[in-house]
């Protein structure tokens, strides 16, 4: 399980036996597939398009992602991968963490459209620190963000272009994100937080 993934989102590390899934397999690809009908539009094309996903389910679903856009455009997608470990603003008040991978397709991000995925979004401050690693990577012409699911309770001015569910959520809740690469299933299952566990 993907316990840094957990805290950041606000979900509950390893606990879906009390959660009730509010999307399923069969949600999971429709809402990819009309995401990438919308990058698709909004971007007149996918030419300079490069999809960089945030560990760990993130570059699960870029991947996703991007066999969708060859479906749609007949163009292959760079996909990669950018690791935020050492931009987080929590560095020093969580144990050490364990640096994953950046992975930059192509020569560089120049000039090109760079869409971010992620599984949830929660407060923003995971994606302030993509566009922080971002930033020292080379100077897209813009960035985008695409989310499976938005739960709310932002701490930052930060926005989704494309979300796949939008889940209205109280910081009660716990929302726990399954992807078939990383946990055998496709879900998103929405659960009650028990005191003392993991988590904003």
């Amino acid at each position: 399980m993907d316990t840094q993934n957990d805290a950041r989102n606000g979900s509950e590390p390893g606990r879906t036996d009390a959660a009730r899934p509010v999307l399923e397999a069969q949600d999971i690809a429709r809402v990819l597939t009309r995401i990438a009908h919308e990058i698709v539009e909004r971007a007149k094309g996918a030419d300079d398009v490069v999809l960089l996903g945030i560990p760990t389910r993130g570059v699960f679903l870029a991947r996703r992602l991007a066999a969708k856009l060859e479906e749609i455009t007949g163009t292959k997608i760079p996909v990669g991968s950018l690791d935020i470990t050492m931009y987080r603003d929590d560095l020093r008040m969580k144990p050490a963490r364990a640096i994953g991978r950046t992975e930059i397709p192509g020569d560089d991000l120049d000039g090109r459209l760079v869409v971010l995925v992620d599984d949830v979004l929660f407060s923003g401050r995971t994606i302030r620190a993509a566009l922080d690693a971002l930033g020292d990577l080379g100077r897209p012409r813009a960035v985008q963000l695409a989310v499976l699911v938005d739960r709310g309770h932002r701490e930052l001015p930060i926005r989704a272009d494309y979300v796949g569910k939008n889940l209205p959520t109280s910081l009660r809740e716990t929302v726990r994100v399954l992807l078939q690469e990383e946990d055998g299933r496709d879900a998103v299952l929405l659960g009650q937080r028990t005191p003392g566990t993991a988590g904003q």
